[in-house]
């Protein structure tokens, strides 16, 4: 697995790739590639589905407003709360 630069880490961090906003309402976000999802509000995840990664049922769970989940996130369902999805893509 490559490793990014620290020019591609910086855009990722100031979210340069695609954001998306997701709620409760649009239903599971599937054919994801989000390399970390912010929860500004408390949220509860109803199903989690992470690249290369074991247990992460264990996450099916109520988060406190201000968690980050740092990891390749490939789908997610919220029965509550707002997430924002940050795509390892980098925009032009």
């Amino acid at each position: 697995m490559p490793i990014d630069n620290n020019n591609d880490l910086l855009r990722e961090q100031l979210g340069k790739g695609t954001v998306e906003i997701f709620d409760s309402e649009d239903g599971a976000q599937t054919s994801k590639n989000f390399y970390a999802v912010y929860f500004p509000v408390t949220s509860v995840i109803s199903a989690l589905t992470v690249a290369d990664a074991t247990g992460e049922d264990a996450l099916q769970t109520t988060l406190p407003a201000g968690t980050t989940l740092f990891m390749n996130v490939t789908a997610i369902t919220l029965t509550s709360g707002i997430g924002v999805g940050y795509d390892e893509g980098l925009s032009s």
